[in-house]
């Protein structure tokens, strides 16, 4: 499972609705190499696969994730937004989508909720049949994840960057060496990475030299996708997976 991994953010989310399990099957009908989905915690402690803090942007109606019950919120519509024909669709629980990864694949986790969750996900993993090697934990917030390296430590743990946006908003940010180092200390597997102008091969080459794994999004521009993957990225995250494979296949037949 070393290969260059092409992710399907949210599920084939161009598709479908973002985060259900129509999009998370669609982009293993698609060919996808992995899937990327967010949780949080709801009220009664059950996860749920969801972006957002509330469910307005996606339900039209608002409740905060965190204050309400699983079965409250899977009564609302998660795929109306997108298209008539995805009404009915509801926000799934972690549990309901490891259920589909397929032998061979991988599920990147994105953690939305605090350390809170940290437990929780712990039993949900356990209860699932899916091998160590194809769950991926990124986030954010790097004491969250230094706590799931404290309670899970056989699961690969990535640090997400938005370096460009660090940049071009002057925010205080610590320097690749600085960001590298804390990676390392904490035994992370990788960093994932925002695919802007500030990843390149010299970027790269530091992350490569401190053995971390290089992931990176949002990449829908099939171009930009196989110039990253020229630099060594290990994974490609994309709203269209099965789209991007079938363009990055043409081109290798092209050159």
């Amino acid at each position: 499972m070393n290969k260059q991994l092409i992710i399907a953010h949210r599920g084939e989310s161009y598709l479908a609705p973002e985060n259900t399990l129509t999009a998370i099957n669609l982009a293993w009908e698609l060919g996808a190499d992995a899937i990327e989905v967010d949780i949080r915690l709801t009220k009664d402690k059950q996860i749920a696969v969801f972006h957002d803090a509330n469910t307005k942007r996606i339900t039209g109606r608002y409740k905060r994730i965190k204050n309400t019950n699983l079965e409250e919120l899977q009564k609302l519509d998660a795929g109306k937004y997108k298209s008539e024909k995805y009404i009915g669709e509801k926000i799934p629980t972690l549990g309901e989508v490891l259920k589909t990864v397929p032998d061979g694949k991988k599920i990147l986790i994105e953690i939305k909720s605090g350390r809170e969750i940290i437990p929780f996900l712990n039993g949900v993993i356990k209860e699932s049949k899916l091998q160590e090697n194809q769950i991926e934990i990124i986030c954010f917030n790097l004491n969250v994840l230094k706590n799931v390296r404290k309670q899970t430590p056989q699961l690969p743990t990535f640090w997400i960057l938005a370096l460009d946006y660090y940049w071009i908003q002057k925010m205080v940010h610590p320097s690749i060496s600085r960001i590298i180092q804390k990676a390392s200390k904490h035994k992370l597997s990788g960093l994932d990475l925002w695919a802007g102008k500030r990843i390149d091969n010299k970027l790269l080459s530091k992350i490569k030299k401190a053995n971390l794994r290089i992931y990176t999004w949002t990449v829908d521009n099939p171009e930009q996708a196989q110039n990253l993957l020229n630099m060594g990225v290990h994974g490609i995250t994309t709203n269209r997976a099965g789209w991007m494979k079938d363009q990055l296949n043409k081109f290798q037949k092209t050159n």
